[in-house]
């Protein structure tokens, strides 16, 4: 059942029935691109195996409330900024896993550029790698950064959208961080840069027609990478798994 339904018709009902730089992703020939048939490139299907164990001790950790029967595997096309096709692959919570199935089909035929989608676990789960990486991902059962507080990354819920580019910035104990560091110079969103997400672009309007709300719009932190679920949405989540 997509997000966008759940919002629209009652979240109780829904939620019932429902480092090291890794290397550059493969690229797809033209040729091999025009055999890629719809269903290949954007599938959704329970955590196989072989995934699932990458993912112990890194994304899913020990303490994960969560069963790995609600995530899902997510199989996804994308271009880059030289217009290349590319795999990538995420996992997330089975509740939005249709709206981000839609969401990267569209932005993939439209040819909005993403670097890199691949999962937390191929950078050991450490965000700061991942983000500097450049590296578009959604699961990753850990703490909001600097606080004691599961994240909704670490629900499933959470995007975060070619992250080098998008930093977050916000002030701790009165001391202004960056994430990630190699970010800075990103954060003068008045430049022209590549990969920038900028309010009523494709990759804003479409998270916002599903149902995600964008860090780039909060007051005391600034997070223009990342797109989640309404707090109304994953507290009922939160609930589900004593969080």
């Amino acid at each position: 059942m997509k997000m966008t339904a759940m919002l629209a018709g009652g979240l109780g009902a829904v939620l019932a029935a429902a480092v090291a730089v890794s290397p550059a992703p493969c690229a797809i020939s033209a040729a091999e691109e025009a055999e890629v048939t719809e269903e290949a490139g954007f599938t959704i299907s329970e955590i196989p195996d072989e995934i699932f164990e990458k993912m112990q001790g890194k994304s899913y950790r020990e303490d994960c409330p969560i069963p790995r029967e609600d995530l899902r595997y997510l199989r996804v096309l994308h271009k880059n900024l030289e217009g290349e096709t590319l795999e990538g692959e995420l996992v997330c919570h089975e509740t939005v896993a249709e709206d981000l199935v839609d969401i990267f089909r569209e932005l993939y035929e439209a040819g909005y550029p993403i670097g890199k989608i691949k999962l937390a676990d191929e950078y050991d789960a450490v965000d700061e790698a991942m983000m500097t990486d450049n590296n578009t991902s959604c699961f990753n059962f850990r703490f909001i950064s600097h606080t004691t507080k599961i994240s909704k990354h670490g629900l499933g819920v959470a995007v975060d959208i070619n992250t080098l580019y998008n930093p977050c910035t916000k002030t701790v104990d009165g001391e202004r961080v960056i994430e990630p560091p190699a970010g800075e110079p990103y954060l003068d969103r008045g430049q022209d840069f590549p990969y920038k997400i900028v309010e009523g672009d494709l990759c804003y309007n479409l998270f916002l027609e599903h149902g995600f709300i964008w860090g780039g719009n909060w007051i005391n932190v600034k997070d223009y990478q990342h797109f989640e679920l309404p707090d109304e949405v994953s507290d009922e989540l939160r609930a589900r798994y004593e969080m």
